[in-house]
């Protein structure tokens, strides 16, 4: 089979302003970036209030392998399902980060013959929206490091800034470093670090916010550090959000581009589910739904990430409520779960997989807790076996739950056709009573220990004495009701990396809670989790290349 990059370049793609148009754009909301993108105004939300709204359907997984379970590609291929249904289905992605890009997982802009295109542009620069956050993030770091070097009448303590610099590339090397060096011309020598740009809380921002207004209130609302006097300072305080909303005015606006079968796609956004809350924005989920009778989303990493991110943050704050969720689960998956190690994944086992089944038990568990529709879909690769699938299946019947193969890497939306119609079925027959896991009113302790225990199967939650200090903080600041966005590895439901399948019995540790007051929630840090990634011994880096036609190869 051809790779992903060659079927993107092979497919015939539709001019977006003949995508535009069919979904009933005005002219004057659409602005094309080139032939196939576009971006659309962020404006046109509120015009479109009187349609009516259509079903929100969140695409999630079990605890992925370190590739990943092909989230993205299901979503996009069930999209296209419903659309060759004749279902006016909207796929609303987030945008991809290039860290994983040039890394090892590679690229979100789905696979085969369930992509999203022009594949090579999303899963690069696309229209900027990385880099505008990414400047806009570093200009308030570096307006409070000027602040301080030129009068600091706020009086900020050059050792309590919270605000760290970020980039759009795992690099290790900038987790710690030292500013200022070099003399008194050069700024006041501090410590700081980086963070990858999907960590940015104002990447958080922009996918939250709904409008101009509403951006500049949660900019103006950034915790960026503390007085000598130990007192907070915020954006507000410094006078900048209105200069960081500027780099950010057409970020603001999501970009309309399609799926490889021609149907219309979203990406906006690109928060990591591990380190983030790992949604798309809800700009261009809203838009989705408004635009047509059916959007398909989807939250980053496993249901214990992106998904109950999605459901107890991104919800409550938009007021979205999921009509249905696909829960994402593959043969290689259950393998490794059930003991197989990585390089052995493609070896038929149904023992394996029969021995892996309690991670995808523990995910549906926990799925059952916010009272939604939910299918499973098993994504199909080329060398699972029908054993292989059929145990999957069968205990899924088992615990009363629908279940289908996803063969759209393959096929496209044709080989999503049995999970679209299984899921029609089921959203009809069954209403969703969407309820969030807890009450943002509760104690930080109680909500972090509900999702630790209820989400994750851990015994208890243990704090070091930083996260105690910083639990302190968060009541002295009156920010105990907001909600928790946890910081941990995708690879487990704990936090501990190496334990796989159903861990039972162990602790969460929180080593510290970093404040997002502009975002809006609280980020507990727990096991060895990083903001900055690093690069493999390996790096798909290695393998991309460009020809002297400007053609793009070797990425995936």
């Amino acid at each position: 089979m051809k790779s992903n990059i060659a079927i993107a370049q092979d497919a015939k793609k539709r001019p977006i302003l003949e995508i535009a148009d069919e979904l009933g754009l005005p002219g004057d909301a659409v602005e094309p970036h080139g032939r196939f993108k576009a971006k659309v105004s962020h404006r046109l939300l509120p015009a479109l209030k009187d349609r009516p709204t259509g079903k929100l359907i969140l695409v999630t997984a079990i605890t992925p392998t370190p590739a990943g379970e092909g989230k993205t590609t299901v979503t996009v291929g069930l999209s296209q399902a419903l659309r060759q249904l004749g279902k006016q289905a909207i796929v609303a992605l987030r945008e991809p980060s290039m860290g994983p890009v040039f890394a090892m997982k590679g690229g979100a802009a789905g696979g085969g013959y369930s992509q999203i295109l022009p594949m090579e542009d999303i899963n690069l620069h696309f229209t900027g929206d990385i880099h505008a956050v990414t400047s806009a993030h570093n200009l308030l770091a570096a307006l409070i490091d000027n602040h301080i070097y030129h009068w600091n009448h706020l009086k900020i303590d050059p050792r309590r800034i919270l605000w760290r610099r970020v980039v759009d590339i795992n690099d290790r090397a900038l987790r710690n470093v030292i500013l200022g060096l070099g003399g008194a011309l050069q700024g006041i020598p501090r410590e700081t670090w980086f963070d990858i740009t999907a960590a940015s809380e104002i990447m958080a921002i922009l996918c939250l916010s709904e409008s101009m207004k509403e951006l500049k209130e949660r900019l103006a609302r950034i915790l960026v550090g503390y007085t000598y006097q130990v007192e907070p300072v915020r954006v507000g305080d410094l006078g900048c959000h209105g200069a960081i909303a500027v780099l950010l005015k057409d970020a603001l606006d999501p970009n309309l581009v399609q799926t490889l079968e021609g149907g219309p796609a979203l990406v906006h956004g690109g928060p990591f589910g591990n380190i983030a809350h790992g949604c798309n924005s809800v700009l261009a989920t809203k838009l989705a739904l408004k635009l047509g009778e059916y959007a398909v989303t989807e939250a980053g990493f496993g249901f214990d990430l992106g998904g109950e991110k999605f459901l107890d943050i991104k919800c409550p704050y938009s007021g979205l409520k999921p009509d249905g969720i696909v829960l994402v689960v593959t043969v290689r998956a259950l393998k490794m779960h059930g003991g197989v190690s990585l390089s052995h994944l493609k070896v038929q086992n149904p023992d394996a997989v029969r021995k892996g089944l309690p991670n995808l038990e523990r995910h549906l568990e926990s799925v059952r807790k916010f009272k939604i529709p939910c299918i499973v879909a098993v994504n199909r690769f080329a060398f699972d076996t029908k054993a292989e699938l059929q145990v999957i299946l069968r205990r899924c019947e088992e615990l009363g739950f629908e279940a289908a193969v996803a063969d759209v890497f393959a096929l496209g939306g044709q080989g999503g056709i049995e999970v679209a119609e299984r899921l029609l079925k089921m959203m009809a027959n069954q209403s969703s009573e969407y309820r969030p896991l807890y009450e943002w009113k509760e104690s930080v302790r109680r909500k972090i220990f509900l999702i630790a225990s209820e989400i994750y199967g851990a015994k208890k939650v243990e704090y070091t004495d930083r996260a105690l200090t910083h639990l302190k903080w968060i009541e002295k600041l009156g920010l105990n009701e907001l909600p928790i966005c946890m910081a941990k590895t995708q690879k487990s439901l704990s936090d501990d990396p190496t334990l796989l399948g159903r861990p039972e019995g162990f602790t969460i540790t929180v080593r510290e809670i970093r404040i997002s007051a502009g975002a809006g929630f609280l980020v507990p840090v727990t096991g060895d989790i990083l903001t900055m990634p690093g690069l493999p011994r390996q790096p798909a880096a290695d393998s991309i290349d460009i020809d002297a036609r400007g053609k793009i190869k070797g990425l995936f």
